[in-house]
């Protein structure tokens, strides 16, 4: 058998990891979007690198779009096969997806109309609604912990990744010419003490991991922290200066953290009286998605619950659905928070807000996430003094900030607390993918000093061996 690494090869977006068995039946671990890649993006998501329709099944690891982004285009593009999911997995891609078609239809409009002035040809969407609600109804659901056989070669249990509600680590028994391999994908790794979920699961034994790698040499904040962090910066920037603190923020997971924060601190008597506004018709509908799965959350919530019935909701909250509120609220002048999407300011609602906010130096923006290097967020947090935005050079004015604790991906110590379930000397082969290579080259080192014999940093589109 042979894996194939078409996305999130040293790099941290676009995960797609396809398994080809020798009878020639292919399986592909995720179908994930690129984000923030900036001119390449578009190029990188309209190349998968294989043909969709060879694909005879698809697991999907969890939610997010740089997993599950590219599903309708696979659908689009020949796949006619199962994508298995958790039952909130399914209801998070739906809506997920659905969004990734009205962003870019939206973003690309409005591109287009630049275009047009500039002489330049029209593009079109990678996909568009139709095609995102078709692939729902190639969903098929499957529950943590139980072996689900797909064929006669391959069955998979899914565990909890706790790094969003439904997230999995994916376990494959493959069986070729009467022996039996054991595969592991961790999709992404959450972090253990979460202030919201379950710490991961511990796995089996693997012959062969895929493991993501994003913070492979970071050490996260404290998480305890984060609501007096959110505190300060709405203090110096709502209070102090009298401007907008806008917060970029992932629709799925980020958003229902600063919310639950937000909410602790008013469950303190400590949270400003001001507007706050979720600018992303996907973080209300994510939002009510999460609260319906409350045998998800850890302990400290499930106590929670017994006091509070909405542990993401306090005073001001509001959310903002049409995108004619949202373009209003930037011609007001008072003093509120927003929170919108994307959490790489790349695309979406927050990037036209950045882009009307971002020279004036009453305003901050505040990051609580990965960016990737090249897109708005990463560019932002190098501290320009001028950025481009829709083809418009902007001042940096607005201050800059970032909260470190807010992460769901986990660092080093806990991506290796996740791998001390098992014992290196029986992992043939431990590849490395969702990461920077920098990054990677550090954590490989790491976990060779540990005692994992073979690391290896797979190139996009390489195919190797397994066996």
């Amino acid at each position: 058998m042979k894996i194939a690494f078409h996305g999130a090869a040293r790099t941290v977006t676009g995960s797609k990891h396809l398994l080809t068995l020798t009878n020639g039946k292919k399986y592909l671990l995720d179908c994930g979007m690129y984000q923030g890649l900036g001119r390449e993006t578009d190029e990188l998501n309209r190349d998968f690198g294989f043909v969709p329709s060879e694909i005879d099944h698809m697991i999907l690891s969890h939610a997010h779009i740089d997993h599950c982004g590219l599903i309708p285009k696979l659908i689009k593009e020949g796949y006619n096969g199962k994508v298995y999911a958790t039952p909130a997995t399914k209801d998070l891609a739906a809506i997920l997806m659905e969004d990734s078609a009205g962003i870019q239809e939206s973003d690309i409009k409005f591109l287009n109309k630049i275009r047009t002035s500039q002489g330049k040809p029209y593009i079109t969407p990678l996909y568009g609604m139709e095609d995102a609600l078709n692939a729902v109804q190639h969903f098929v659901v499957v529950d943590y912990g139980v072996w689900f056989k797909i064929d006669e070669n391959v069955q998979f249990m899914y565990l909890d990744a706790g790094h969003i509600i439904g997230s999995t680590t994916v376990h494959l028994k493959i069986t070729e010419n009467g022996k039996e391999t054991h595969l592991t994908f961790s999709g992404d790794v959450g972090r253990y003490r979460d202030i919201i979920l379950k710490s991961p699961d511990v796995f089996p034994q693997a012959d062969y991991i895929i493991m993501e790698s994003t913070y492979g040499n970071k050490l996260h904040e404290e998480i305890t922290g984060t609501p007096d962090k959110l505190l300060e910066w709405i203090t110096k920037t709502c209070l102090e200066r009298k401007g907008k603190l806008i917060i970029p923020a992932f629709s799925v997971g980020r958003t229902q953290e600063i919310l639950y924060a937000l909410n602790q601190l008013e469950n303190e008597n400590c949270l400003p009286m001001l507007p706050y506004y979720v600018d992303s018709p996907l973080s209300l509908e994510a939002t009510e998605v999460i609260k319906s799965y409350p045998n998800y959350f850890n302990n400290r919530v499930q106590k929670l619950l017994l006091s509070d019935v909405d542990p993401f909701g306090f005073k001001g909250l509001q959310f903002i659905k049409s995108a004619e509120e949202s373009k209003l609220l930037n011609y007001r002048k008072d003093p509120m928070v927003i929170i919108s999407a994307s959490g790489m300011a790349d695309a979406g609602r927050v990037k036209h807000h950045i882009s009307n906010n971002i020279e004036n130096s009453r305003n901050s923006i505040l990051f609580s996430g990965y960016c990737e290097p090249h897109s708005l967020g990463g560019r932002l947090k190098l501290h320009p003094k001028e950025v481009g935005i829709f083809g418009m050079v902007h001042e940096v004015h607005a201050e800059i900030g970032e909260i470190k604790s807010m992460s769901a991906h986990g660092d080093y110590d806990d991506l290796c607390q996740w791998l001390a379930c098992q014992d290196p000397k029986q992992v043939k082969k431990l590849f490395l993918v969702h990461g920077e290579y920098d990054v990677q080259q550090d954590f490989r080192n790491r976990l060779i000093s540990k005692g994992f014999l073979d690391v290896e940093i797979p190139a996009r589109h390489s195919e190797i061996g397994l066996g």
